[in-house]
């Protein structure tokens, strides 16, 4: 087993620094977090290759500044898979690519049938990469060597893969669609606050009543704020399922809530004050949630033919028109076209409905200019069409 020591002190970084820089190529960049174990998306591990340098293991909680890494790796693009999970916690550090390829993105649109990393390098290169400590909790100190070098090769065949990717992808004609896509990962802005995130409490729409839902959000609220105190995952600290049992048990005391079996967790005896205190400002609460919230969310499309029946004639038409041309491309429909931004535009369509307008609507909703351009005449089409000739009855049952 190959020893992979880990980059643990700013002078170390400096020295690792100097070596990349004294590289050439671009950089591979890979990031090992500890979702599931802890509250945050903090690196707890980054890896990087360059070709002449080497692969060097950073570990982030222990180092102070990136400013010198960043100066370098500002000097090339990144190579990194699935680059949209692993750039926020990058950014926390201060480190953005100046552009970027994604192995995994890049085979989606060629057609890939897996795009694992672990299945992308072997159907490439040949080379079996063990997956064992994906799932692992990378905020352990010390990591083990065997962790160590599972985390090394994730990235020592990256630059490899990409080059083959290139290659395929100016082979398919897909360059320019490859570097659109990639330039959409880098500018995609950053989700906003959750309205009500209590609401995404698993099981939660079992419990009925405005009063009950006050309750739900004062629990839920008190898990996060012991979660992020202790920068532990809330799932671990006290399941959904135990807070959703408690609120459904209703227990009159503090001792009923500690005897309800179902309330479990690492947190449901030893916080048992905090919990009930949550139960009681829910009780008391004035001001109570809303059974239901405003959502732009449009109903499943298995119900359009009743709510809208345009609209259901026009997705039906469309969709199948899509999804061919996303065949003829060699790429998943989602690819091609966000399912939801059809369904976007079918619900409610542009004026006027042509090639034009529904052009500006999905980019209105994000679609870039590959996919208005091999898109927007045929959903216009399409929907001309769906006025002229309802669907069969077979693609009404589907």
């Amino acid at each position: 087993m190959a020893e992979y020591p880990v980059i643990a002190d700013d002078d170390t970084l400096a020295d690792a620094v100097i070596a990349l820089a004294d590289g050439e190529g671009p950089f591979a960049v890979d990031v090992e977090r500890a979702s599931g174990f802890r509250y945050s998306q903090r690196a707890y591990l980054i890896q990087i290759f360059r070709r002449g340098a080497g692969v060097f293991l950073l570990d982030p909680p222990a180092l102070s500044r990136y400013d010198d890494l960043q100066g370098v790796l500002a000097t090339d693009e990144w190579v990194l898979h699935a680059a949209s999970q692993d750039l926020p916690s990058l950014r926390e550090l201060g480190l953005e690519p100046p552009r970027i390829f994604d192995t995994e993105l890049a085979s989606r649109l060629l057609g890939h049938e897996r795009v694992g990393l672990g299945a992308i390098v072997e159907e490439t290169l040949g080379i079996t990469l063990a997956k064992a400590h994906s799932a692992a909790d990378w905020s352990t100190r010390p990591l083990p060597q065997g962790w160590l070098e599972y985390a090394a090769l994730d990235v020592l065949h990256l630059i490899d893969v990409r080059d083959i990717l290139v290659a395929e992808l100016a082979e398919q004609g897909k360059t320019e669609i490859a570097a659109e896509e990639f330039q959409a990962v880098l500018d995609r802005p950053s989700k906003p606050p959750r309205t009500d995130p209590w609401r995404r409490l698993s099981g939660l729409h079992t419990l009925r009543g405005r009063r009950t839902l006050a309750i739900a959000r004062e629990l839920w609220e008190a898990r996060e704020e012991l979660a992020i105190a202790q920068d532990v995952s809330p799932g671990r600290l006290v399941p959904d399922r135990s807070l959703v049992a408690a609120i459904a048990a209703d227990p009159e005391s503090k001792r009923a809530l500690s005897a309800i079996k179902e309330f479990n967790g690492r947190a449901s005896r030893t916080e048992l004050d905090r919990w009930w205190a949550a139960f009681e400002r829910g009780r008391a609460a004035t001001v109570l949630p809303p059974d239901r919230v405003p959502s732009d969310t449009l109903p499943p499309p298995r119900a359009w033919s009743d709510r809208n029946p345009a609209a259901d004639l026009r997705l039906k038409a469309a969709r199948p028109i899509v999804e061919e041309r996303a065949s003829e491309l060699g790429m998943p429909t989602e690819n091609l076209l966000t399912p939801e931004l059809l369904r976007r535009v079918a619900w409610e369509p542009p004026e006027p409905t042509d090639a034009e307008g529904i052009g500006e609507a999905l980019r209105a909703l994000g679609a870039r200019s590959w996919q208005v351009h091999e898109t927007a005449q045929m959903i216009a089409d399409a929907f001309v069409a769906s006025v002229q000739e309802p669907p069969s009855p077979a693609e009404n049952d589907s």
